[in-house]
């Protein structure tokens, strides 16, 4: 009988051990994707700023290869602004 209660509690306490540190690493993930988005955020900024500054010297800044990279460097800073900003 002793042994049988023995094993029960071992039995639960692992599993209280087991659900803990399933938490832990649900909780420890969040950041880290939100940081990731930030980054890859700032990346396509950054992309879309490079696109635009290539295509002003090749083209000039009044081309048809400028505006568009204007709009889509536009487009990047509206959504940076968005996913940052949510009401």
């Amino acid at each position: 009988m002793n042994a049988l209660f023995n094993l029960q509690s071992k039995l639960g306490r692992a599993a209280l051990a087991t659900a803990a540190m399933a938490g832990l690493w649900a909780f420890a993930g969040a950041p880290s994707a939100k940081a990731a988005d930030y980054y890859d955020c700032q990346r396509r900024v950054m992309r879309a700023d490079q696109k635009l500054h290539e295509a002003v010297e090749h083209h000039g800044w009044y081309s048809r290869q400028a505006d568009h990279w204007r709009h889509e460097l536009q487009e990047a800073r509206e959504r940076c602004w968005h996913d940052r900003h949510r009401y």
